[in-house]
């Protein structure tokens, strides 16, 4: 029987963020059973990435992969609106980006 590659070797998404970090855009590194989609939109309103470029997800089990970027801004949108705030300053180029693309 082959090891799996996949974390923790059973069928859910993973999610990743593409950060612009000025010089480049990298993965950001994540700890493989903090990739499900809730946690990183609680990373991304708490600030832990630069300047966001896209949110990406994918199921190798499934077969699948797509750009959730604008699900993700969305949610992030819904979340600040109901707490009565504004998206945060380093969200904001990012939220408007894929709000845009969706209408």
């Amino acid at each position: 029987m082959d090891a799996s590659i996949v974390p923790g070797g059973t069928d859910h998404n993973i999610y990743l963020v593409m950060d612009d970090l000025g010089a480049r855009r990298v993965w950001r590194e994540a700890d493989a059973e903090h990739t499900d989609l809730e946690t990183v939109i609680q990373e991304l309103l708490e600030g832990q990435y630069k300047s966001p470029v896209g949110v990406f997800g994918f199921n190798p089990f499934e077969g699948w992969s797509r750009d959730v970027s604008e699900d993700v801004a969305q949610e992030m949108r819904r979340r600040c609106d109901l707490k009565a705030r504004d998206v945060p300053s380093a969200l904001q180029d990012f939220v408007e980006r894929h709000e845009e693309r969706g209408n």
